[in-house]
């Protein structure tokens, strides 16, 4: 995986956020906000508070923590983990309203950037900015401006444990609608549980999963346009229609109770070989390591019928490093985030501990077994142009949420199709008022 194929990567990826994680984590001394101004050249004592969102990543941000430390030892870096299941933009908006306004954070870009714009220092002038690939810019700038330094590029499909489908007499990856529905059938028979599904969260429905029906729309961008003016509709949408034969594919073939089952759960059904499949990303390979190191896994599409767009997996930015405009700190803060980008030891992290596919031009992955499996074959998707975009952050902000709850209460049966597409429908029309 080098240079050359990095180029690949990029002109597959679309600018999205992902909420990849749940719970949280504090790896610094406090969430008091810092008082102490100055940057991390100048010798003056600086706290930067940082509140980030990848909970897969919080061990590794404590470990970057003691290496920047040690490399600045007049900076103290307060880390604050939040992951989605506890929704990071709630608290987000909390750290603000309470006057705990962290000096770094998260940003999904598009929406998210419209939502937080007068929070957020314009960083087009960062030396960095000449290396990030030119995809990865387009969800963080407006009006010419760019406010953000893309954490990695990420991708997500069905997720699948090659030595089951061995087991279960699976011969070659299923592409198409038929194809999965074929080896669905086979893993039942030889009694694996096809699915693991974590629908206890929100956005693996809301985000994810909804977003299988936005990508394979002839004009994904002009139908949430249409969507956000009102003039567009779900319930009579050729494309929504056949996006339930995928959606309930996974719903009959599910391990127990999904809807009490959370993002950790899921991953350790799948991680230790009860079930076949799950819906989820690269983000989720150091935890699966951890449980089954050098686990046989791939990732294949999310067909929804037997056309070629529907063997496109889903490829883009999970979220953006930004600066508060209004921190005390900002040029310090703007010292760590150089250092992410160009120093050998924050590319390294970037790569080697948080195993992001990196989104900047310079950073060369020479060893495929650095970023695992999963990464790779994303790679090979995107090489292939076998991508499709995350569009979910085009939604007006908190819809996503709301199209999640709607989701959780058709796999209750509380809802049927036509009234779940009815209450999205009318919710999407409300949020974008």
């Amino acid at each position: 995986m080098k240079k050359s194929l990095m180029a690949a990567v990029s002109a597959g990826v679309a600018i999205a956020m992902l909420a990849g994680c749940s719970t949280s984590n504090n790896g610094g001394a406090g969430n008091e906000a810092a008082t102490n101004g100055g940057n991390a050249g100048s010798g003056e004592k600086v706290t930067l508070n940082v509140f980030q969102f990848k909970v897969e990543i919080a061990d590794a941000m404590n470990r970057l923590k003691a290496d920047y430390e040690k490399e600045n030892p007049n900076v103290t870096l307060n880390i604050e983990t939040m992951g989605g299941g506890a929704d990071y933009g709630a608290g987000l908006k909390a750290k603000f309203a309470s006057g705990q306004e962290p000096d770094i954070f998260n940003n999904g870009g598009n929406a998210d950037l419209t939502t937080w714009m007068d929070k957020l220092e314009d960083l087009s002038g960062e030396a960095w900015q000449s290396d990030v690939i030119d995809t990865a810019k387009e969800g963080i700038t407006r009006d010419g401006k760019n406010y953000g330094l893309p954490m990695g590029i990420e991708g997500y499909g069905l997720l699948y444990n090659k030595d089951l489908f061995a087991q279960a007499g699976i011969d070659t990856p299923p592409k198409t609608l038929t194809e999965l529905k074929a080896a669905v059938e086979k893993l039942k028979a030889a009694n694996i549980t096809p699915f693991a599904n974590g629908y206890q969260e929100w956005w693996i429905l809301g985000n994810h999963t909804f977003n299988v029906a936005l990508a394979n729309q002839d004009d994904p961008a002009a139908f949430i346009q249409s969507m956000n003016e009102q003039k567009g509709d779900l319930a009579s949408n050729k494309v929504v229609g056949e996006w339930f034969n995928l959606f309930d594919l996974m719903i009959q073939n599910s391990n127990k109770n999904p809807l009490t089952t959370d993002y950790n759960t899921q991953v350790t059904l799948f991680a230790s070989g009860k079930a076949a499949m799950m819906q989820q990303g690269n983000w989720t390979q150091v935890q699966i390591d951890g449980i089954t190191p050098d686990m046989n896994v791939g990732i294949l599409p999310m067909p929804i019928n037997d056309s070629e767009k529907s063997g496109n997996i889903f490829v883009g930015v999970p979220n953006y490093w930004v600066v508060n405009k209004n921190s005390k700190n900002k040029e310090a803060a703007k010292d760590f985030l150089n250092w992410l980008a160009t120093s050998e030891t924050g590319k390294r992290y970037t790569v080697e501990e948080f195993k992001f596919i990196p989104a900047l031009k310079s950073v060369e992955v020479t060893d495929e077994k650095v970023l695992g499996a999963i990464a790779n074959e994303i790679m090979t998707f995107s090489q292939d142009g076998k991508t499709s975009g995350w569009y979910f952050n085009q939604m007006p902000e908190g819809l996503p949420q709301e199209v999640g709850a709607e989701m959780q209460a058709y796999v209750a049966g509380k809802s049927s199709k036509e009234q779940m597409l009815t209450n999205i429908q009318n919710k999407w029309s409300n949020f974008a008022k």
